[in-house]
Order: C-alpha cells, then sequence, then structure tokens
C-alpha cells in the first residue's frame, strides 16, 4: 500500500488569531511580539515581508523597515486555545495524525484512496477547519512527510497542493535549496559557496559529494532533494510528559531549601524542552510527607518552554499545595502535554537580551552537561539527592537573580 501523507499548517497563526479577534486589523501590515524596541519579532503578517520583516528580528528594525505596521504584544493563552479546537478537530476526523507544533500537524492517509479519495478527505477537512475557526489554512499532500511540508510552503497563503507518487523529484527540482527542510542559513551559505541554487543540482550530484561536504547530514538532504523520506507519523499523545524527582537523605522542612530545589529541577526541565525542541501545556509539582501520604497539583499553562515563565508558575503550584508543617521527604516537577515547537512563542515578553541569554545559556549546557549553568537561587539543590556534577570538581556558572 502506498504512503499518503497530509501536512497542515495555520497560516501566520498569531496575526490570524488576531485578526480573528479584532476585524479591523484584516489586511493590515501587523507585527506581534515584544513591544518596546528591544523587543523580538514573534510573528508577521504578509503585507510586512515585502519590507523584509521576519519573525526573529528586533522589534526596533522591524518598525524602522516597515513604520505603518501595526505592533500587537500577543497574547500565547489566546494562541494556546486555537490550537486546541484545531486539534480536536483533527481528532476527530483523523485516526493518526501528530502534531509537531502549535500550528503544524501530519496525518496518515495511506489507504483512504480505496474509500473516498485522500485529496478530496484532506479539502474537505480544510474546509471545516476554516469554517470552524476562522483560521486560514494551507495543506500538502505526498507520499512522505519531507514532500508535503514542502508542498505546503508552496501552497501558501491558505491553499492546498497534491503530489502525485512519482513525481516528488520534478516538484523538488526548481525550487531553492533552502526549502529542503533542515537547510539553515549555515548550511544554504555553505551550498551556495558551492554554486548550489537550486534543488535540482542536488539532486544530480553523487551521494558521497554531499556527505563529504556535510557530513552525516549532507547524506539526509541528499535524500530530502530527492524526495525520498521514510519518517513515520508519531500518534500525538497530550499525555507525554518528562518529569524529576529528588528524595531526600533527611527529610526536610526548610522552605528555602525546597524552593531552591524546585527552581532547579525546573530550570532543568525547561532546558531539555528546548533541546528537545518541545513546548509544555501543562505544570504540576509532587509532594510526599515523612508519613508518605503524597500530593500533587497541576495547571494547564500557554505552551512554554522559558525558564523564566514556568519557575513562578511552579513555585505558585508549591506555595499552594505546601500546607502542611511536616517534614518532606520528596519533591518533584513534571511538564505534560508536550508538543514540537522551539522558543519563539515566548517572545512576547523578551528582548534581544533575554533571548541572547538563553541561546549562551543552553550553549554552555550542550557542551559542559545540563547543570554547568544555574540561577543562584537553585544553587542549594547541587548538594541534595542525584545531582551530577558535570565538571569533575569544577564548579558551575551560577547566575545572580536580577529582578526586572
Amino acid at each position: 500500500m502506498n504512503k499518503t501523507i497530509l501536512h497542515i499548517d495555520l497560516d501566520t497563526f498569531y496575526v490570524s488569531v488576531e485578526r480573528l479577534l479584532n476585524r479591523e486589523l484584516q489586511h493590515k501590515p501587523l507585527l506581534v511580539g515584544g513591544i518596546s524596541d528591544r523587543g523580538v519579532v514573534a510573528a508577521c503578517s504578509y503585507e510586512t515581508r515585502s519590507f523584509g520583516v521576519h519573525s526573529g528580528m528586533p522589534m526596533r528594525m522591524a518598525k524602522e523597515l516597515c513604520p505603518e505596521a501595526v505592533v500587537i504584544r500577543g497574547n500565547s493563552g489566546e494562541y494556546s486555545k486555537h490550537s486546541d479546537v484545531v486539534t480536536e478537530i483533527i481528532r476527530e476526523e483523523v485516526p493518526l495524525f501528530e502534531k509537531s507544533s502549535v500550528d503544524e500537524f501530519y496525518a496518515d492517509l495511506s489507504g483512504m484512496d480505496r474509500f473516498f479519495g485522500s485529496y478530496k478527505f484532506a479539502s474537505e477537512m480544510r474546509d471545516r477547519i476554516i469554517n470552524e475557526t476562522g483560521l486560514p489554512i494551507s495543506f500538502g499532500l505526498s507520499s512522505n512527510k519531507v514532500v508535503s511540508k514542502v508542498a505546503t510552503g508552496e501552497a501558501k497563503p491558505n491553499n492546498k497542493i497534491k503530489v502525485d507518487k512519482g513525481l516528488e523529484k520534478p516538484f523538488l527540482a526548481p525550487l531553492s535549496i533552502k526549502k529542503i527542510p533542515m537547510v539553515g542559513d549555515k548550511t544554504y551559505q555553505t551550498l551556495r559557496n558551492l554554486g548550489l541554487r537550486k534543488v535540482q543540482t542536488v539532486q544530480e550530484m553523487p551521494m558521497d559529494v554531499m556527505q563529504r561536504v556535510l557530513g552525516k547530514n549532507g547524506r539526509v538532504i541528499w535524500k530530502r532533494a530527492n524526495g525520498i523520506d521514510n519518517t513515520p507519523v508519531i500518534p500525538f499523545c497530550e499525555r507525554k510528559s518528562i518529569s524529576t524527582e529528588r528524595t531526600f537523605d533527611l527529610d526536610t522542612i526548610d522552605v528555602h531549601k525546597l524552593r531552591g530545589i524546585l527552581i532547579a529541577m525546573t530550570e532543568n526541565l525547561a532546558y531539555q524542552l528546548r533541546r528537545g525542541e518541545k513546548l509544555t501545556a501543562c505544570i504540576a509539582v509532587k509532594i510526599r510527607y515523612s508519613d508518605f501520604n503524597t500530593y500533587s497539583k497541576q495547571m494547564r499553562i500557554p505552551y512554554t518552554s522559558a525558564d523564566h515563565i514556568l519557575i513562578p508558575k511552579i513555585l505558585g503550584l508549591f506555595k499552594a499545595l505546601y500546607n502542611r508543617r511536616l517534614l518532606v521527604r520528596l519533591v518533584g516537577v513534571k511538564f505534560s502535554h508536550l508538543v514540537g515547537g522551539n522558543y519563539q512563542i515566548n517572545l512576547f515578553d523578551d528582548t534581544e537580551e533575554v533571548l541572547s541569554l538563553y541561546n549562551a545559556m543552553d550553549a554552555i549546557r550542550k557542551r559542559y552537561g545540563d547543570k554547568s549553568v544555574l540561577r543562584a537561587s537553585g544553587l542549594g539543590a547541587r548538594s541534595v539527592g542525584r545531582y551530577n556534577n558535570p565538571f569533575n570538581g569544577q564548579p558551575p556558572l551560577v547566575l545572580a537573580h536580577r529582578k526586572q
């Protein structure tokens, strides 16, 4: 049976939601992100792109390029809510789907051509999403995830493309090599320096040449350029999670110490999210007392992977949960309802300095270990439970807390 993979993308998602909330923003150039000059663009409308504006650029620069643009701070809670509505529609329609980010989905429609046709089914589901949510949506349909994703990009804005089996290479050939998933700015520049501009040129090259230039990634990029991809659709499950717990050698009632440990746990789990390009929408705190009674409390939150957003919420849960004057035997933190995504969703409050700090901290952690950078408030966790020092005796870099 031939594979049939659908890729769905909600066009300029944050911008589209803002326009649903305020119809006066229709057809106006719109920037969503940090509203100060030191803020960062989280999303931008198509009207701004002709001025050279793109997501991730400093808001100051974006306003200089497109001074007539309307700037909106953004509301991640609203975006999460609309994402959940679309997710529920897809869940009702499709037996196997993957939510790869808050605004992007894959679905395995293999075998549906026997009954009423995959393209017809995908088109009807797209119409239902548009009618019930008011959000523009594009899709690509092909034999694998990579070609479908590229097809969606070519279909935008608010359209659809089907690439029939056997036509993957001709479809990809005239496109820019930057359209290949996995080709970022650095790889693109490397390939351009070699004189490569179109996907067809990569298709005509021997695989081992690409591998010599780009290492193991060269092999993957060559396959993708040739429309070859066997990546499966990973079933979406809201209950997938990451967590950590700490059992104390000696039970404690030191609230300051418990808060420090929770901060360190949250900081580490947040880094794990960013490293895996994941976002969480549900957090929980767990406490086990010396009498072995165990309690937990959780809350739903807008999708995020940012320490400075997660830590106050975790401490708030702990404050609400910890109401007994008993010795504590164990504490734990859990993040669930994970979806694919990157730090961009948290740009509404951030400045360039904050983003640079996160990038620098994560780079240090990637090179020297998860706990190589710690907030001063979480430093007490080093001597508790299963803390492993990655420095062979060298102390971690400590970040002092600075009030905003």
